[in-house]
């Protein structure tokens, strides 16, 4: 009955085996924990567990999706009880269920960036504020981290520190823009990704009923990827498993890498604290990669402080030598990992889609994708423009959202006068000057449109515009997801429309319409899939990333940011600009914090790789307009050098070389000992502020040792110098980020 044990190794198995109270799973990369987690699910429901007592959570709807269909496997259909997804779309779930209790619709919409940045533009403009000091993006940033800290409008308004910071920086209206923002998405009906996890968190902490409810319903609460948690998401999950005490957490702290969104390493490293009667289990056999690749990440994450202490180890083959690749320029970078993919593909008879290039900012992909496209070899950027973020998908998603909840202002603004039917911008302006002076949604005012003192025109337009939704709007009662988006897609006129336009974009925007189409009938076809509603659809693929779109299943090489590649892995990767202040990136040399999370994307990069890892870097490179000179990254000097083979650009590959290497730039070559000294700072080093750097002045840096400032260029708090330095020639040094120290002033 219990066969599918038998294919654990033993430390799996003691996991999988232990059924009640707190546990963590520490997972090296490649140590089999989706299986762990699956194969205990499968055990609990062996023991007679009730799927629908059973909750796990996880944070890409492909690791969920695979989870569930492994358990199907195992358990059969019954597996489709179990309450498994993402954070967001769980909570989402339980917010449809619950959502009248804060006063929310049930079908409320779910703003993504694209919407909350609209919005936030909106009320910048409305607001006449400065577009240069309130850009939506920041204001966007801010206030998502405000709510991942529990930081409400009325506690921020409160705090007149928050005001002395906001005018210090020049924008002393933030705290009004917050207030806004929060009372237009209310109106709306509106949740942003961020309220999912904020509302559910206020549901069980404001409504003790309701969490009581969910409390005994999920008896066994099992969390993927706990090291990737936010406060608020800890908060949820430590309100949930309180009564039970049956929590399951799996996870790596070495793979802690997405404290930029919120994740707090703490959760993981404290669990202890809050658990302590709880059991460790360790997995530390790793089964993807060589012996080679699993060392070297250990060489490398050992150098963090912060850290669960484990021992990874693998029974796999020795390998390869990580190579290392030496490049005089970008441009040439691209043209060696290029060229070494291609021979790599003729002597291993390998696919376009067993190849990654990984680098630290998406900005690096050029130079890439200008070297495979000469060699045509095909590729794939992921964290380029989601299918579901095209104009053509957004428009026809923005009625299909009007449809289930008419106060949705973004989606209305959208698709008023889409396709154009008469409603212009000034008629769109009196709408919602009107709207904001009578306290009323777009959709109730334009109910009654001759009251806004428009032309009798334009009104007989806005009222066809009204009688067409609402008849959508009743249709959608009656009919599943497909029909409805169908009925859309031809009242609206925008297949006709797209139709018309035969140019190449035109085609393409038709064809992406049709294929959004093919999706939602899809959906509403699974046989799983008991809720075929327009609004179960609604709440699936609002929640949807670029992970989760379609590949188009022709053969390409991946191209992406380390990032995205977390949970991915590849016969053969490619970890590309290794380089001091592009890897670690010159953002993290600040504290010992942010630098270890650095090490550990570092460390995730190379565990994506299964056969071979490469590593490559340029000597110089175009930073802010100017050419600047790099040094390797130190995380290849914390790799042990017997498992490296460096090579420079003029072995083993024949490309053109610059004559000679640029005035002070010391020639690195490849030895058995450490590949680069590094400059050591005086023992009582300590830098002096940004604004008295000189040019002309002979100053230290904490790395590149003593130099001269030659030029000074920028603006106030964006100061670049370049300076010559003894050791490493000259370096274009963003000053606030620089630590330098002035030795005199000749």
């Amino acid at each position: 009955m219990t066969a599918f044990l038998d294919e654990l190794n033993n430390a799996q198995r003691a996991a999988v085996e232990n059924i009640e109270g707190p546990m963590m799973v520490l997972a090296g990369a490649g140590s089999g924990k989706t299986r762990v987690l699956t194969y205990r699910i499968a055990y609990l429901m062996e023991c007679g567990i009730d799927p629908f007592n059973i909750l796990a959570l996880t944070f890409t709807n492909k690791a969920a999706r695979e989870m569930r269909d492994r358990i199907e496997k195992v358990i059969g259909a019954d597996a489709r009880n179990i309450w498994v997804g993402t954070f967001h779309s769980i909570f989402a779930r339980i917010l449809r269920y619950e959502a009248h209790l804060l006063g929310y619709p049930q079908n409320f919409t779910i703003y993504d960036t694209d919407d909350t940045k609209s919005l936030l533009k909106t009320i910048v403009n409305e607001t006449q504020l400065d577009k240069d000091q309130y850009k939506p993006g920041m204001l966007y940033g801010r206030i998502s981290t405000l709510k991942n800290n529990f930081v409400s409008v009325k506690e921020y308004l409160e705090d007149q520190n928050n005001y002395l910071e906001d005018k210090n920086a020049g924008r002393p209206k933030f705290g009004e823009v917050y207030k806004e923002y929060i009372t237009r998405c209310f109106k709306s009906g509106a949740m942003d990704f961020d309220d999912i996890l904020l509302k559910t968190y206020e549901l069980f902490n404001k409504h003790p009923d309701a969490l009581n409810k969910y409390q005994h319903k999920f008896k066994f609460v099992l969390v993927d990827e706990y090291q990737d948690t936010n406060s608020v998401q800890y908060n949820i999950i430590k309100k949930l498993a309180s009564v039970n005490q049956n929590i399951c957490v799996v996870g790596d702290d070495a793979q802690s890498i997405y404290a930029f969104r919120g994740a707090n390493i703490k959760n993981i490293l404290n669990f202890e604290n809050d658990y302590p009667d709880f059991k460790l289990f360790k997995l530390e056999q790793n089964y993807r990669s060589t012996k080679v690749i699993v060392e070297a990440a250990g060489d490398v994450i050992k150098n963090n402080r912060e850290q669960l202490e484990k021992k990874i180890w693998t029974a796999n083959a020795d390998g390869d030598k990580i190579k290392v690749f030496v490049a005089n320029s970008e441009g040439e970078e691209g043209r060696i990992i290029a060229s070494s993919i291609f021979e790599e593909k003729m002597n291993s008879q390998a696919k376009n889609s067993e190849f990654a290039i990984l680098y630290r900012t998406n900005a690096q992909s050029r130079s890439f994708e200008e070297s495979l496209r000469k060699l045509n070899l095909p590729y794939r950027i992921i964290g380029g423009l989601s299918f579901y973020q095209r104009k053509e998908i957004k428009d026809l998603l923005a009625y299909l959202r009007i449809i289930l909840n008419p106060n949705d202002e973004e989606a209305l603004k959208r698709i008023i006068n889409y396709p154009t039917r008469g409603i212009g911008k000034s008629t769109l302006d009196k709408i919602l000057l009107y709207a904001r002076q009578h306290d009323l949604s777009i959709w109730q005012t334009i109910q009654q449109p001759h009251v806004i003192g428009l032309s009798q025109a334009i009104c007989s337009r806005i009222q066809y515009f009204v009688i067409m939704m609402q008849g959508l709007m009743h249709e959608a009662q009656l009919k599943d997801a497909y029909e409805v988006a169908s009925a859309v897609a031809k009242s609206s006129s925008m297949l006709k429309t797209l139709y018309e336009d035969k140019s190449i974009e035109g085609i393409s925007r038709y064809e992406n319409i049709q294929e959004l189409l093919a999706g939602i009938k899809e959906f509403v076809a699974k046989e799983d899939q008991e809720d075929k509603s327009l609004g179960a659809y609604m709440q699936d693929v609002a929640l949807l990333t670029d992970a989760d779109t379609k590949d188009d299943g022709e053969e390409k090489i991946t191209l992406m940011t380390i990032h995205g590649a977390k949970g991915l892995e590849f016969p053969f990767v490619y970890i590309v600009g290794m380089e001091e202040n592009l890897f670690p990136s010159q953002l993290s040399l600040q504290s010992r914090t942010e630098l270890e999370e650095e090490r550990r994307l570092f460390y995730v990069a190379i565990t994506r790789a299964e056969q071979k890892c490469t590593l490559s870097y340029a000597r110089q490179r175009f930073k802010w307009g100017q050419l600047t000179f790099g040094e390797p990254s130190r995380f290849i000097d914390e790799l042990d050098s017997s498992r490296l083979d460096y090579q420079l650009a003029e072995q083993g590959i024949n490309l053109p070389i610059p004559k000679g290497p640029p005035q002070g730039f010391k020639r690195f070559q490849p030895t058995n000992k450490q590949p680069f000294q590094k400059s050591a700072a005086a023992p009582n080093f300590k830098a002096d502020p940004p604004g008295k750097i000189k040019i002309g002045q002979t100053v230290e840096h904490a790395r590149f040792g003593v130099g001269q400032v030659t030029s000074l260029e920028g603006g106030l708090g964006n100061e670049k110098a370049t300076i010559d330095f003894k050791d490493f020639g000259q370096k274009l040094i963003l000053l606030k980020f620089a630590k330098l120290r002035v030795i005199n002033n000749d």
